[in-house]
């Protein structure tokens, strides 16, 4: 009897020790799965974003009215850059500077007489009261700092709307430059960069957002638009992501630096 109770007592630490070995095992293979699956993605954002396949980095309202020191929107301001997100921005500028990679600025302003400008939402009424004013030509239009704007790089300017696409010249660059990829980086996150997102899907566009490089407000905003809302239609990334497909060789989906 107790060489049989024994006998089972052997037989379950066996089973036991097998099913812990079954359990490692599949944990180990999750495990290969998941760094294959992050390799692949990698892949996939390298083969998207390849300097020679048709991408396009679009900044959106980095302007010094906006972000910078002096805005008419401190409150933004403060959230673009407290958050690293302009940083990345100008990071993401100048690695594109470097790669070939097309950059397009967008810039909101408004004439002073504020001929064409919208009025028909509390958004448009509020910002023609604020203290510092978008007016063309003026230094709240020019792109902030630390952002470096290349002779070959193209500026946008809209009068109207909230889009930096709809009824502006920038769908038709893009179609011009051969633009299949838009990588949409900028503020806010609450208007501008998610009509940015929306209008470029609309258009056929494959759309990349390094997450990490546009803002909003609240601060704690931003990420719940990204998981909520643009995570839906786009790829969503980091800067450090963008910047080494960027820097690899070309057979492994991406480019060699000039910088």
């Amino acid at each position: 009897m107790a060489r049989s109770t024994g006998a089972r007592a052997g037989e379950q630490g066996a089973e036991a020790r097998a099913g812990e070995r079954g359990t490692g095992a599949r944990a180990g293979e999750r495990g290969t799965e998941a760094r294959a699956g992050e390799r692949s993605a990698g892949g996939r954002l390298g083969e998207r974003i390849r300097p020679d396949g048709g991408v396009v980095l679009l900044t959106v309202e980095c302007q010094r009215g906006v972000v910078g020191p002096d805005s008419a929107l401190p409150e933004l301001a403060a959230a673009a850059r407290g958050s690293g997100a302009l940083r990345n921005v100008a990071r993401l500028v100048a690695a594109a500077h470097a790669a070939d990679v097309q950059v397009v600025h967008a810039v909101a302003e408004r004439r002073p007489d504020g001929r064409g400008a919208n009025t028909n939402a509390r958004l448009f009424r509020a910002a023609a009261r604020l203290p510092v004013q978008q007016h063309s030509g003026s230094g709240a239009v020019r792109i902030a700092e630390p952002i470096e704007v290349a002779d070959e790089d193209l500026v946008v300017r809209r009068l109207h709307g909230l889009s930096p696409l709809a009824g502006t010249d920038v769908d038709a660059l893009l179609r011009n430059l051969g633009c299949r990829t838009l990588i949409v980086t900028g503020v806010s996150a609450n208007v501008a960069v998610p009509n940015a997102v929306f209008d470029a899907v609309n258009l056929g566009y494959t759309v990349v957002v390094p997450g990490d490089a546009i803002a909003g407000v609240p601060a704690d905003y931003t990420p719940a638009m990204i998981r909520h809302t643009l995570a839906l239609v786009a790829t969503i990334t980091t800067t450090d992501e963008v910047l080494e497909c960027w820097r690899a060789p070309a057979g492994d989906g991406g480019a060699v630096s000039r910088g």
